[in-house]
C-alpha cells in the first residue's frame, strides 16, 4: 500500500528534490540530496520520465528578459564583467542541477542513463533539444579523453565485463564464449576506455586482428577456428570493430581518440607493427544506392562519361537493387560488368557524398578522424547483414600517424585523400 502510493508520487517527489538541491547552499547536504535524487528518478516510469524532462525544460530554462537586458549591456559596455554576467544568465539553470547531481555516488551513470531515456523520447516533442544540449554539453568535459582510463579486455577479464563486449557488440556479432575466446587470443586485442566514475562500464571498445598484411575480406579475421598467427609476423594492425556501449553518450567523441591511443599503445609494445587500417563495412551504401537514380543530387555529379548512369543501369533493370539482393544476389554471381558498376558507384558514394547528409557514417568518422581512403574490397563480407548492407563490399582505411592532421584538413575542407590506386574506379 506505501509502496504504490509512493509510486503514485513519485515524478512529483522527484520535481520537489530537484528545486531543493538546486536552492541548497551545503556541499554535505547537496550531496545527499542528490543521492536522494537518483534513487528518486530510478523509480519512474518511461512517462514520468518525459514529464520530469519536460519539467527541466520549463521550470529551469533561462529568463529571455534577463538574456535580453544582458545582452544589451554587453554590447553596449564591452567589458569583463558584463561577458561574465551574459554567461551566468545565458546558462540554464539545469546544467548546474546536473552538476549537483553528479555529486552522488552515482550520480554520473543516473545522467547518463537519463541522457539515453531522453533520446528515446525527444523525436517529436518540442522543447527537449535544450535539455540534450546541456546534457551534451557537460559529457563533452566529463568524458574529455583525458580523463578516460585505456584497459586492455583480456580472457581473464571479469566475466560480466566479458558478458558486456558480445552484448554490446554492434559490427560483427560475438557467436558466444568460444567466439569471444578466439577474438582474445595473443594475435587478436580488445580495448575499451573507462570512465573512472563508472567502473566496470566500458564506454566504447575496438577490437584489433594482429596480421601479416591489409586484410581485404573479413572472414578470416572472425573464423573462431582459425589459428592463432606467431608474434613474430605482426605487421599490420586491423580495426575491425568499434562498438559504443552507452547510447546516453551519443555525440560525444570517444572513438576518434580511442583509434590513436590504441594506435600509439601497439607500436609501443610490438615494434614490428607499422600499419594501421580498418576493414570497415559501409553501412549506408545499398539505401544510398535505392535512392540515387531519383536523387536530385545526380542531375549535379561531374559524370562526363555517363560513367554513374550506365552503372546505375547495369544494376537496377527496372526495378531497385534492394529488390535484386532479396532474390538471392551474391557478389560470386555477379557479372564483370556489375563487379565493375558496384565498384565504381561505392567510390563515388565515399568521395562524392561523404560531406552529405546522406554520406556513409562509418566513412564520415574515419575520414573526419584524419584516415585515408586506402582500398575497397569486392566480396569482403558475405555475411547476411554484409550483402543486405553493402552488396558484401568493405573498406580499408589507413592510419598513418603522421599525416592524420593534414588529412583531418583535407577532410574538412570537403575533400577526400585516398590511394592512387582507387583512381582507376
Amino acid at each position: 500500500m506505501f509502496e504504490r502510493f509512493t509510486k503514485g508520487r513519485a515524478l512529483e517527489t522527484a520535481q520537489k528534490t530537484a528545486f531543493n538541491l538546486l536552492s541548497e547552499k551545503g556541499e554535505a547536504n547537496a550531496r545527499g540530496i542528490a543521492s536522494k535524487f537518483v534513487e528518486q528518478f530510478k523509480i519512474l516510469d518511461k512517462a514520468e520520465q518525459l514529464k520530469f524532462f519536460e519539467f527541466l525544460a520549463k521550470e529551469f530554462s533561462p529568463d529571455p528578459f534577463d538574456v535580453l537586458h544582458a545582452a544589451q549591456t554587453y554590447a553596449e559596455k564591452v567589458d569583463d564583467e558584463s561577458l561574465i554576467n551574459l554567461f551566468k544568465v545565458v546558462e540554464p539553470a539545469r546544467q548546474e542541477l546536473l552538476r549537483r547531481i553528479n555529486r552522488a555516488p552515482d550520480g554520473t551513470q543516473t545522467i547518463v542513463r537519463m541522457r539515453e531515456r531522453l533520446l528515446e523520447q525527444i523525436k517529436g516533442k518540442a522543447g527537449l533539444k535544450a535539455v540534450d544540449a546541456d546534457m551534451q554539453h557537460l559529457f563533452s568535459s566529463w568524458f574529455n579523453p583525458g580523463f578516460l582510463e585505456l584497459h586492455e579486455i583480456t580472457w581473464s577479464s571479469p566475466a560480466l565485463l566479458l558478458e558486456k563486449i558480445i552484448q554490446h557488440e554492434s559490427v560483427h556479432a560475438i557467436d558466444g564464449w568460444d567466439d569471444l575466446r578466439r577474438r582474445l587470443q595473443p594475435d587478436r586485442r580488445c580495448y575499451a576506455f573507462f570512465h573512472p566514475q563508472l567502473p566496470g562500464e566500458p564506454l566504447i571498445f575496438v577490437e584489433v586482428a594482429l596480421v601479416a598484411a591489409i586484410a581485404k575480406e573479413v572472414g578470416p579475421l572472425l573464423d573462431k577456428k582459425s589459428e592463432s598467427l606467431e608474434a613474430k609476423k605482426f605487421k599490420t594492425a586491423i580495426f575491425y570493430s568499434i562498438s559504443n556501449c552507452q547510447p546516453g553518450l551519443r555525440g560525444v567523441s570517444l572513438g576518434n581518440f580511442l583509434i590513436k591511443r590504441v594506435a600509439e599503445k601497439i607500436l609501443q609494445e610490438i615494434p614490428t607493427v607499422k600499419t594501421f587500417s580498418t576493414l570497415s563495412p559501409v553501412p549506408g551504401f545499398n539505401k544510398w544506392l535505392d535512392a540515387l537514380p531519383s536523387s536530385p543530387a545526380l542531375e549535379t555529379l561531374e559524370d562526363k562519361k555517363g560513367k554513374i548512369k550506365s552503372a546505375l543501369k547495369v544494376l537496377m533493370k527496372d526495378e531497385d537493387w534492394s529488390k535484386r539482393l532479396s532474390k538471392g544476389w551474391t557478389p560470386e554471381k555477379a557479372s564483370p560488368q556489375e563487379k565493375g558498376a558496384l565498384m565504381h558507384l561505392c567510390f563515388v558514394y565515399l568521395t562524392k557524398f561523404v560531406h552529405t547528409p546522406v554520406g556513409d557514417a562509418v566513412a564520415k568518422f574515419h575520414l573526419a578522424n584524419g584516415a585515408k581512403l586506402h582500398d575497397i574490397n569486392w566480396a569482403a563480407d558475405l555475411s547476411k547483414k554484409g550483402i543486405a548492407q553493402s552488396s558484401a563490399i568493405m573498406v580499408n582505411y589507413l592510419y598513418e600517424l603522421s599525416a592524420v592532421e593534414d588529412n583531418h584538413e583535407i577532410y574538412m575542407k570537403k575533400e577526400v585523400v585516398y590511394t592512387r590506386s582507387l583512381s582507376s574506379l
